[in-house]
């Protein structure tokens, strides 16, 4: 029986996020900020010894896609600006990811969303795929080869009947589902009046936007039809906000994806980050 490859996709800045608060004071001597970075290596380490992928592929966001900002300009415009600390970072963990052999993509004006959304279609066809986020917008792309793993040290993994225990929708229609109730992290407004188990009633009840908008009639509470017809362009236009774009030009193939450390560039990084743990690991054991 022959095993199918397994793909470790990482949600690169919601793992440096996450990384960035929980630790909160960590630096070299010479008071360089390394609190992400060292979380970032131990989230990665233990992702990789509790699901043990044959490849791995860090994805950072690159920007705000034209096509988005053009639909609506207010998108993720509440969001606050980056912690100094955090944005001086980032530099490390490339080349953290560069010594340590793991890939790295980032593409700019473009989110990581749909970077991972196009490598797990790919990849899927010929092996598993893994998310390591937290987004509830990549559940529409869990299906019998792509589940959901917390960023964090746990066994759990999300697939399709998980997904919809959680959200009352199939992965297929999550992108529907959002359009309807919309997503305050990305300052994408719903239909108001329209939560999370409404949404879920009217596309279980319909299967889809479209059979919902032509048989508008159907839906039995007088207010909730108005809203829905009054906010019908709202609706699709978030729709396509919230679909995920799986054509994006990014490099596609498993040998790119195979982790190749460089034993003596990663020890040189982490005696420069003065994490000596993580270097006394790597160094050759004395004789005597």
């Amino acid at each position: 029986m022959t095993t199918l490859p397994r793909l470790l996709l990482l949600d690169g800045h919601a793992i440096a996020y996450r990384a960035f608060f929980a630790i909160r004071s960590l630096s070299t001597k010479s008071g360089l900020a390394t609190n992400a970075v060292y979380g970032f290596i131990r989230m990665t380490d233990q992702l990789f010894q509790q699901w043990r992928p044959s490849h791995i592929c860090a994805v950072f966001d690159g920007g705000l896609p034209d096509e988005r900002m053009a639909l609506l300009p207010s998108y993720k415009a509440q969001r606050e600006e980056m912690p100094a600390d955090l944005d001086a970072q980032f530099p490390l963990i490339h080349e953290y990811l560069a010594a340590a052999g793991i890939a790295d993509v980032q593409i700019e004006r473009e989110e990581a969303d749909d970077i991972i959304a196009t490598q797990a279609v790919f990849a899927k066809q010929s092996g598993e795929v893994l998310l390591a986020t937290s987004d509830k917008d990549l559940f529409q792309l869990v299906d019998e080869r792509v589940a959901i793993i917390p960023p964090t040290k746990s066994d759990q993994r999300m697939g399709p009947e998980d997904v919809e225990k959680k959200t009352g929708v199939r992965p297929q229609q999550i992108a529907e589902w959002l359009a309807l109730i919309g997503d305050s992290a990305d300052n994408i407004p719903g239909v108001p009046g329209i939560g999370p188990k409404t949404a879920a009633k009217l596309l279980n009840q319909f299967g889809t936007l479209d059979s919902l908008y032509k048989n508008l009639v159907q839906v039995e509470r007088e207010k909730l039809r108005l809203a829905l017809a009054e906010h019908e362009d709202a609706v699709r236009r978030n729709l396509q906000m919230t679909t995920l774009r799986t054509n994006l030009d990014v490099p596609l193939d498993w040998p790119l994806w195979t982790v190749r450390p460089n034993h003596q560039d990663l020890l040189s990084f982490y005696r420069k980050m003065e994490f000596s743990s993580m270097a006394k690991a790597l160094e050759a054991p004395e004789l005597f």
